[in-house]
């Protein structure tokens, strides 16, 4: 009975109803013309404000930390399986799709990260904390709706996620080492809990030190593999492009099969939308001082995931020379790939990536719920301990555990969280545009801009002495 109900509202969501994918696609269309293509014309501003991006007070977070904590929860198994799963199930083509719900969707991240931002609190501890909860709570003035996406997430980021991105990370390098899951399982788990018992700060200052150089790593080597078979590359694009308008033998089966696996893992991958970045956004001292610079950094976090790190993914897989709608998915797809460019080395490589990857969002998806707390006036040290012992004690029972029933009620809380967040940010809309505006206006009078939440409309009310 419960395997049917799980079943019924996945397929509503994201199967045969694919009620997400035509909301996360209005969402992005929404944003992208209320905004004016921000993402496109405002491309080049939205790089300059990396340059100051690392400065803060010593005790805040800076927006650059943010933006890799964002990062770390963001790039995951999506990366490297997600692709994988896309390109078996749609083709090619599907990487085409995957790039156009990424362009979109950072108008979405923009507009959620904003929102972040204004409605911010301070917690027990004097750190910042937000997200949807707190922008559904106080901007929109519904507390229970504010419950519902916070349970949602405690349900998916909190708990069944952190058991999927582990025994992911267990299954490669049993894979590649033979290393039994138990083990790996035992290890991960200690890694974790010493890095999040330091808290938002320490888990921020672990992703600004990891994220970029893993990115990097996976770049390079992206990039390498890509020179190396130099000769490929202009097929490679012409069958994306034309596989993605069903232009090959197999017709208009093969680009909805590619649409749908394009668009769909494209939004498991950067998130956008679906309501987790803005936890990190919140927690930022952005520099200069106003909402729209976090929306601006964190706009770039669906930038480098998909059409960065995804993309090198699909490079490595298409440019390999093995039969990608054969049996293997996933991230056996993607070692099946590496191997073929890399020898034995390319096993050990993507066990490597994929360790790192999911270890990261294993360590970011604890922040996200742990922001919550504050919702509940759990932000003690008793609330703090029983939720962080329910975190690692689900990370060691995904390392061995069979999963088909977690990845199943973590694409239902996915998907909740989603509905309920897109809701929210389109009612607060008009905030998001007037503080865009307040931005637009100070840079055009040749002030750094500052945001004072007494100057601009906005709906409902910001916490007292956040801003002004």
């Amino acid at each position: 009975m419960f395997d049917l109900i799980v079943g019924s509202i996945n397929n509503l969501l994201w199967g045969e109803g694919q009620i997400l994918i035509y909301i996360l696609l209005f969402t992005g269309i929404w944003f992208s013309v209320r905004l004016k293509l921000i993402q496109i014309l405002k491309f080049k501003h939205m790089f300059s404000l990396l340059k100051g991006s690392s400065k803060c007070n010593k005790n805040d977070i800076s927006s650059f930390q943010a933006l890799c904590t964002g990062l770390s929860a963001r790039v995951g198994t999506g990366n490297l399986a997600g692709v994988a799963v896309a390109i078996s199930l749609g083709g090619s083509g599907a990487i085409f799709w995957m790039w156009v719900i990424a362009i979109l969707g950072m108008a979405t991240g923009f507009a959620e990260s904003v929102l972040g931002q204004v409605y911010k609190v301070r917690d027990s501890q004097g750190e910042f904390r937000g997200g949807p909860a707190y922008y559904i709570q106080q901007g929109i003035g519904s507390r229970s709706l504010a419950i519902a996406f916070a349970l949602c997430l405690f349900l998916g980021y909190g708990f069944t996620f952190s058991a999927m991105q582990t025994n992911t990370i267990t299954d490669a390098l049993n894979f590649a080492f033979e290393i039994p899951t138990l083990y790996s399982g035992i290890v991960i788990t200690l890694l974790a809990g010493s890095i999040i018992l330091g808290g938002f700060k320490a888990i921020a200052r672990f992703a600004e030190r990891v994220v970029p150089v893993m990115g990097i790593v996976f770049v390079l080597a992206a990039v390498i593999i890509t020179l190396i078979n130099f000769t490929q590359v202009p097929a490679m694009l012409k069958d994306i492009f034309l596989s993605a308008f069903g232009l090959q033998e197999a017709g208009a089966g093969a680009m909805g099969a590619a649409i749908k696996n394009g668009i769909q893992r494209g939004l498991y991958s950067n998130e956008a939308g679906a309501g987790s970045v803005p936890h990190a956004s919140a927690s930022a001292s952005p520099i200069p001082n106003h909402p729209v610079t976090q929306g601006y950094i964190q706009m770039l976090g669906v930038f480098f995931d998909t059409i960065v790190l995804c993309s090198c993914t699909a490079v490595i897989i298409l440019l390999a020379d093995i039969d990608i709608s054969g049996e293997m998915a996933g991230i056996r797809l993607t070692q099946a790939a590496m191997t073929a460019h890399l020898a034995q080395g390319g096993v050990y490589f993507v066990a490597a990536a994929i360790t790192l990857f999911a270890f990261t969002s294993v360590v970011a998806n604890y922040a996200y719920a742990e922001s919550n707390l504050h919702l509940f006036k759990l932000d003690n040290k008793v609330g703090r301990g029983i939720y962080t012992f329910l975190y690692l004690s689900m990370m060691m029972w995904g390392a061995s555990a069979t999963l088909k029933e977690v990845w199943d009620l973590a694409d239902i809380a996915l998907g909740l969280m989603t509905v309920v967040n897109v809701i929210a940010i389109i009612l607060l809309t008009p905030t998001i545009l007037n503080v865009t505006d307040d931005y637009n206006r100070q840079r055009a009078e040749g002030i750094e801009p500052e945001f004072n939440a007494k100057n601009v409309l906005i709906q409902g009310k910001t916490e007292q002495g956040i801003w002004h």
